[in-house]
């Protein structure tokens, strides 16, 4: 899979002399239409893409349905097929390591448009994440104004923007 992207967040002058700490994510991307399916989060006034962090030694396209069926109640997901890869490094706020290196597996499936019950984690729930059907243009949109107005966007923004750009000129 091509790498899409390498971002390095504004704290992360340089590598040298820190830990770090990697993890491997996995991130779905669902189209009908000019309608996509996407996660909106009150807390962070923005919308990404279904996903998250792998289970030690979890396969990445059983770790991106498992991910997709819990955020989303997605059903009959089908047509897997690889997208890219966006990686990042991003400040640790933990006192183990100084800096996460978060690499992403991105695929396009297929699923019945009609969503079933999500499972979220609640942390996911208190930060009022929900999903979505909405226009990949207005989602960007939406995107672009959290990152140039909102004082509560969350670090992930950059990443989702990016994809859903180069998702919009895919598709």
């Amino acid at each position: 899979m091509q790498i899409l992207k390498t971002h390095y967040h504004p704290e992360i002058k340089t590598l040298d002399n820190k830990s770090v700490f990697t993890r491997l994510a996995t991130r779905s991307i669902v189209i009908d239409g000019n309608a996509i399916l996407l996660l909106y989060t009150e807390r962070y006034e923005d919308y990404s893409l279904p996903g998250g962090g792998l289970n030690a030694s979890e396969d990445k396209v059983d770790g991106m349905v498992r991910e997709l069926i819990e955020e989303t109640g997605a059903k009959n997901i089908k047509n897997i097929k690889p997208f890219g890869i966006y990686e990042e490094y991003r400040p640790w706020y933990k006192p183990d390591y100084d800096v996460q290196h978060m690499i992403s597996y991105c695929y396009t499936c297929t699923i019945n448009k009609k969503l079933g019950a999500s499972k979220m984690e609640e942390y996911e729930t208190k930060n009022g994440m929900r999903a979505v059907w909405v226009n990949i243009h207005e989602a960007i949109m939406h995107n672009e104004k959290t990152i140039a107005t909102s004082e509560k966007k969350g670090m992930s923004i950059e990443r989702e923007t990016f994809l859903l750009k180069r998702i919009a000129e895919n598709f």
